[in-house]
């Protein structure tokens, strides 16, 4: 499914350095200073062709003339009780993205969304339900991430994670989030890690394939959430077409680099995924490839008809992956009273505790 927009006219925000070039090219410029606005843009996050001290007066004129330097409008914030802060951001064309920003003490994370909802429809996701609108351009998945440190004044040189685990399927929309990939991982540019960033997937068996061809690539974690092909069938329709054992050979062939894993997402369902027999089969899954696991007890949103697990039963099925020497960890998700956590995004919650 290819974007249906292309880039903001007249807009180089979010622009790659390959369209930076092409704008210096049109002006006569030669191809260095695409780099310098590049750096400036994204570096320094200058907004105005006036601040780019590293340019000429002249050519900061003829710029603004052909081109503004403008990111996503934040509609409305709404800020959780354990910090966190979720996004409205308004697109060109009127519609809508989420997007969540973590604070940590040293690093925070970013969750950006690669659609406007989701085609996957799983039936656990608030996002899944909305159904899907179009695929986000590189342009607009970059323009969260510079919005959000914009916003939040976050200090050059402080850690940045990047998730590609809010709105939408980023493998169905590869093409546009390894562009944007290309983009916030440049040395030139905002420079974060490849390693700082994660693609998650419901498990499109050809994405994974294609995303394992990229190189640099962002790390690759599955959103697994059942351990039958029967269960997850049932809450993930694309288990109907590329079932666990085919899913298992994907992972298995996926390219890893020295010391990389590929994480395990398991949402624990009641009554779907939480039980004895599960945390077994998790555990022979898990083993056949390199991997760390995290459990996320699921979280509620209106309308939904699942609930979350027993405490009990999230901290038994912990134990048994340890004991059997699995990486795992229970991760609590952050923003759950705004709607903000995994699988909630879809403008619930829109006036409550606004900032």
């Amino acid at each position: 499914m290819e974007s249906l927009l292309p880039l903001s006219s007249g807009n180089a925000a979010g622009m790659s350095l390959g369209e930076l070039n092409s704008l210096c090219q049109r002006l006569g410029e030669a191809k260095y200073r695409a780099a310098q606005i590049f750096e400036g843009m994204y570096r320094h996050r200058w907004r105005d062709w006036n601040q780019f001290s590293n340019l000429s007066k002249d050519l900061r004129g003829r710029l603004a003339s052909e081109a503004r330097v403008e990111w996503l409008a934040i509609e409305q914030s709404v800020v959780s009780s354990d910090a966190s802060v979720k996004h409205t951001l308004k697109l060109a064309d009127g519609c809508e993205t989420e997007c969540v920003y973590m604070p940590y003490e040293n690093r925070a994370t970013l969750c950006i969304s690669s659609q406007v909802g989701c085609a996957m429809a799983c039936s656990f996701c608030a996002t899944g339900a909305m159904g899907i609108k179009r695929n986000l351009t590189a342009a607009e998945m970059v323009g969260q991430v510079m919005s959000l440190v914009i916003h939040h004044k976050h200090p050059n040189g402080t850690p940045i994670n990047i998730v590609f685990m809010g709105m939408g399927e980023p493998l169905h929309n590869l093409g546009h989030v390894m562009d944007a990939f290309f983009t916030l991982s440049h040395p030139k540019g905002m420079a974060v890690p490849p390693w700082r960033v994660t693609v998650s997937t419901s498990g499109l068996v050809p994405g994974i394939a294609r995303l394992g061809e990229y190189n640099p690539r962002p790390r690759l974690a599955l959103s697994l959430n059942a351990t039958s092909d029967d269960v997850r069938s049932k809450i993930m329709p694309v288990n109907s077409v590329w079932g666990l054992e085919k899913l298992a050979l994907a992972l298995r062939s996926f390219p890893l680099g020295p010391d990389e894993l590929i994480t395990l997402e398991y949402v624990l369902i009641a009554g779907y995924s939480d039980s004895a027999e599960d945390a077994e089969r998790l555990s022979r899954f898990a083993g056949r490839f390199p991997s760390k696991i995290n459990l996320i007890p699921y979280n509620s949103w209106p309308g939904s008809a699942f609930s979350s697990p027993d405490e009990a039963d999230l901290n038994r099925m912990g134990r048994y992956l340890a004991e059997r020497g699995h990486i795992v960890s229970i991760r609590r998700s952050r923003g759950q009273d705004i709607g903000g956590a995994c699988g909630q995004l879809a403008f619930h919650n829109r006036s409550e505790r606004a900032i």
